[in-house]
């Protein structure tokens, strides 16, 4: 694979550990993958046998309940890492909410390029934990805020993940795209499209965003989203 050095996230992604060298065999053992909406990449339960790091697009990690319904458990952005190293089975579907870009690799691959680059696996524990941290406030998120909270959190955790192609600022950006529907927000939110529809126009009557198009959001006021998200530190 040739396109490493130019890679749009590659200051960003898991391998942005490794030197040249590195990513070069990195790169040798990794292939491109372009997903639709809609489309699976993971299945929870089956044997762990890809991981991948996230070019363009959003992803969404999901569970099947016994009674069939979905739960959405997270969303991944460019540059995250996907996937179960190390570990026997996958623990949850793993599907593209936008057409997609991704680098897959082996998991057995990986997982033995991780042994001989100690640096990759420091690289990998820093994002584990991160990304512990994140789910955690996913539980609180779905558990315990109300649908204001939920909103405000998922657009200041959205300017602060998703960046365009190329875009090497890590800063939160106060003018982006949504890159998928209200339905697909209620979806992940655990609410109804209409009660995201009633809150974002609550949030541009308080001047706190702008939504110039459908999915094009300004945020005005991040101080005052910061205050209803009801997230310290944030």
């Amino acid at each position: 694979m040739d396109h490493c050095s130019s890679c749009v996230v590659r200051n960003r992604a898991i391998c942005s550990s490794l030197d040249a060298g590195g990513v070069n065999a990195l790169g040798k053992i990794g292939r491109h993958h372009r997903l639709v909406p809609g489309q699976t990449l993971i299945w929870e339960g089956e044997d762990s046998t890809v991981v991948a790091n996230v070019i363009d697009g959003v992803l969404k990690l999901s569970t099947s309940l016994s009674d069939g319904r979905e739960q959405i458990v997270g969303v991944v952005y460019p540059s995250d890492f996907i996937g179960r190293p190390f570990g026997a089975r996958a623990q949850h579907n793993v599907t593209a909410l936008t057409d997609a870009h991704v680098c897959t690799f082996s998991s057995s691959d990986f997982d033995r390029f991780a042994r001989e680059h100690p640096e990759l696996e420091h690289k990998l524990l820093d994002r584990t934990l991160s990304e512990l941290d994140r789910t955690r406030r996913w539980l609180l998120l779905l558990g315990r805020m109300t649908a204001s909270e939920k909103l405000a959190n998922f657009l200041l955790d959205m300017s602060e993940r998703i960046a365009p192609s190329g875009c090497k600022t890590e800063a939160p950006l106060d003018s982006f795209d949504i890159p998928f529907g209200r339905q697909q927000i209620a979806d992940i939110l655990g609410l109804t499209i209409e009660t995201v529809s009633r809150r974002l126009n609550d949030f541009k009557a308080q001047k706190i965003i702008a939504v110039p198009t459908r999915r094009r959001i300004e945020i005005l006021n991040r101080a005052a989203l910061s205050d209803i998200a009801a997230t310290p530190n944030r």
